[in-house]
Formats: C-alpha cells, sequence, structure tokens
C-alpha cells in the first residue's frame, strides 16, 4: 500500500497493488484465494479479520489523468472474469504519450538503484534507463520466455546525452522487518520528482512498462515505484 496508516479500524479499506508478470499470471486465482483465506485468519499482531472485496486490472494510461481500471472478481459474484492468458513483454510505441522533449518523473516509494556496484542519489538519466532495461530484460527471459532483442549498447550510449532538468529528490529511510532472518533490515532509497530533458523518443516505451514493474533494487516487495507526471500535473 502507497499509505502510511498501519492502524486500520472497523469498515476502513486497505486497497494494495500486486503486479504479476509472465506466468505468474496464470496463478491469479491462487492468489485470490489466498488473500480471501488470509483475511479469515487475520493479519498483523492482533490478527485483525479482513474480507476482500473485490480485485481491479489496472491498465495503461487513458487519454485523460489516471489510469483504466477493470473489475474483474468481486466477493458477490466470486468470479474471475479475465483472461489468463500470459504473453512477453509488450514494447510497441506508447500512443498514448505524446513525445516532448521533457520527462518528469514522482518516485512514490524509496528507490535504490546501483551504478558501478554502488547505490547512488545522485540520479542521472542513464543511471535509471540501465536498470530499468536490466530489469526488464530479466523479467522478459525468466518468465516470458522471450529474449528481449534490442540494441543494449546504442540504447545505453543515448541515454547518456539526456541531461538532469531539474531534480526534487531527498533519501527516505525506510526499514522492513524480515522473518527469515529475524532483523530488521534498512532499505532506504530516493523519493520525490526529477525532470529529464533530450532525445526521449527511444525510452517512451521502456519508461512506460516501467510504471508497472517499478525499477531498482527492492521493486519485488514495492520500491521503486514511479509516476510519468503529465504537463498539467501539478509541479
Amino acid at each position: 500500500p502507497l499509505e502510511d496508516d498501519r492502524v486500520y479500524g472497523p469498515g476502513e479499506s486497505l486497497r494494495f497493488q500486486l503486479t504479476l508478470i509472465g506466468k505468474a499470471i496464470d496463478y491469479l486465482p491462487y492468489f485470490i484465494y489466498t488473500f480471501e483465506e488470509l483475511g479469515k485468519m487475520g493479519l498483523g499482531k492482533g490478527r485483525g479479520k479482513f474480507s476482500l472485496d473485490e480485485v481491479k486490472r489496472i491498465g495503461g494510461r487513458l487519454k485523460g489523468n489516471g489510469k483504466s481500471e477493470e473489475t474483474i472478481y468481486s466477493a458477490v459474484e466470486k468470479i474471475l472474469r479475465m483472461n489468463l492468458s500470459s504473453s512477453a513483454l509488450d514494447l510497441s510505441p506508447v500512443t498514448c504519450y505524446p513525445t516532448p522533449p521533457t520527462l518528469r518523473l514522482l518516485f512514490l516509494t524509496p528507490t535504490r538503484l546501483k551504478f558501478e556496484g554502488d547505490l547512488t542519489s545522485d540520479l542521472k538519466f542513464h543511471i535509471l534507463f540501465r536498470n530499468l532495461l536490466r530489469r526488464i530484460s530479466l523479467l522478459s527471459y525468466f518468465h516470458c520466455g522471450d529474449e528481449l532483442k534490442v540494441d543494449f549498447r546504442g540504447l545505453i550510449k543515448e541515454s547518456e546525452a539526456i541531461q538532469t532538468q531539474k531534480s526534487n529528490l531527498r533519501w527516505y529511510d525506510w526499514e522492513r522487518y524480515s522473518g527469515r532472518q529475524d532483523t530488521r533490515m534498512k532499505l532506504g532509497g530516493f523519493i520525490g520528482r526529477v525532470t529529464f530533458y533530450g532525445a526521449l523518443d527511444s525510452f517512451w516505451p521502456y519508461l512506460s512498462l516501467g510504471e508497472f514493474i517499478h525499477v531498482g533494487k527492492g521493486s519485488s516487495f514495492g520500491l521503486g515505484k514511479y509516476e510519468i507526471l503529465r504537463m498539467n500535473d501539478e509541479p
């Protein structure tokens, strides 16, 4: 969940996102069943009970603001209304985006990007793109059974020409408890807004996909989530 709430009273709603990729999409019914059973068992120290109300599929951006949503499962009907056929990652051009020379990103959860073996807090576009391209390539190969066929060196070289126009990023220290290791883990990263400038046409499909799959270390449990801001979004 993106909200910071840790305590929920009776009648309050908790909304969270789950991203399934490639072969994992076929297991969506099992995830739904698991969350329903988890609600009966209880969650947290007090084992608070909950019920699964509905599941929505989030699609690409609409022509207006926001992303499309479609209810595919509800507690009333208990019928999954979705084609579960999985396919390789689609990197076709994103027609809903214009191709302006300016890119504005909002990092919503701590983002941990490595370059030359070290975590970076001074974000350059090529560092973001290297990490994103690597994640997309690995997901495509291991989860979708399809090798990503792009000019890696050419794209990375092109990404090095993109400049940072404005940065309002800040480091956010975040901790999580690891039951397996029985210890608290520090997983801080940067959050906030950054604006890049340059010839961005080649990068829009990857950046759009990154909104859904996140980027950087810890992305499997929610880190590295960002949104592409439109020109009419708040500064």
